[in-house]
């Protein structure tokens, strides 16, 4: 089954020193084991945490709950701080830049996700084929205000931005349980970002926006939208998962949602102990519901591996290594094959044509 994966962290862990190398590593997502395993292409987040350069800011804020975000309490870093962290992503796009070669390219419009990846498969077996690489941004922050750099990211083959991660950003504010801060919208340069991003063709990921701020998107947006690694929220009640309207306000606008394997997305807290880990079942149960509220054409994968720890994902995965399990078990579920294709990549393909066409309307 050849697949397409919306969203890793794979990128910033190698950035940060925690893996050697994209082609071959120990964590979740390489180059040698997409190849093996049927992918035929993957997402590549540049994550920034912009409170890593925040000095003293650095200290949590008081009262707050490290588990609001998996990966750190929201606090505001200052102006300077995202031209630090807007640094960085520049730093991780010069990364996947220097890993291309004959076996590896990163996809930067519609003719070459069409063709691009068919005409350099060689003959052979499967560890022949050309795995493509699709550059997104998690942290739309890091933009600080400045238009002009999303045009730069763009000249860098960056084709997808998360607006905000889980601070408040010049462009809006992040999921949250505070229902005020979940409802703000976009700011006034967010409605910027959205216009020219659609201008660019340049994809527009919700996931990780507020609920007032993905509305914005449905009703401003001209292209689809994606969330790139969210969940059913009538599942399991994290504010990273999307409520049933919002999937079928994302269907109707001929977008889609990537499935997330962190098991805090999948499965309600067990206690005290919180989160035990999900399984296969789990992945397969949130499918279905995003399915039957987005419809068929709106489902995707969002695996967010190397986003969070090991132990997180679902009992059966560890790795792309391990993604045939999960078509074993929609089949099981009585998921059609035409579903699961689906599923595996003919939504996001379908997306990534649509968008990255509006360019050409543009000019």
């Amino acid at each position: 089954m050849h697949w397409i994966d919306m969203h890793c962290d794979t990128l910033s862990e190698i950035w940060k020193g925690n893996a050697r190398s994209l082609k071959k590593n120990g964590l979740c997502v390489d180059l040698d084991r997409l190849r093996q395993n049927g992918a035929e292409a993957q997402f590549f987040a540049c994550f920034v945490n912009a409170r890593d350069h925040a000095g003293e800011a650095d200290r949590p804020e008081k009262g707050a709950d490290p588990s609001e975000t998996g990966r750190g309490e929201r606090i505001l870093p200052g102006r300077e701080v995202w031209d630090l962290a807007y640094r960085d992503v520049l730093e991780m796009v010069r990364l996947a830049s220097s890993a291309e070669d004959e076996q590896f390219c990163i996809l930067r419009d519609l003719q070459e996700s069409d063709h691009g990846i068919q005409q350099k498969k060689s003959p052979g077996p499967a560890e022949g084929l050309c795995t493509g690489g699709i550059l997104t941004v998690e942290e739309g922050g890091v933009l600080n205000g400045q238009i002009e750099r999303l045009e730069e990211l763009y000249r860098k083959k960056v084709r997808l931005i998360t607006l905000t991660w889980n601070y408040e950003n010049c462009i809006g504010s992040p999921n949250s349980r505070d229902p005020d801060v979940m409802a703000r919208g976009l700011k006034p340069f967010g409605m910027e970002v959205v216009e020219r991003m659609n201008e660019l063709g340049m994809i527009i990921d919700v996931s990780h926006l507020s609920d007032g701020g993905f509305w914005d998107c449905i009703r401003h947006s001209r292209a689809p939208i994606v969330a790139s690694h969210s969940n059913a929220r009538s599942l399991c009640t994290h504010p990273r998962n999307l409520s049933d309207e919002m999937l079928r306000a994302l269907g109707e606008k001929g977008g889609i949602a990537g499935v997330n394997f962190y098991s805090a997305f999948l499965k309600e807290p067990s206690g005290k102990g919180g989160t035990s880990r999900a399984g296969m079942d789990d992945i397969v149960r949130h499918i279905r519901r995003m399915t039957d509220q987005a419809g068929e054409e709106a489902v995707a994968l969002g695996t967010d591996f190397d986003g969070f720890e090991r132990e997180a994902l679902p009992e059966g995965i560890s790795g792309v290594q391990h993604m045939e399990r999960l078509w074993d078990a929609l089949r099981r579920a009585g998921i059609t094959s035409g579903q699961i294709e689906k599923i595996a990549s003919g939504n996001v393909k379908r997306v990534m044509r649509e968008v990255w066409n509006a360019r050409r309307a543009y000019k």
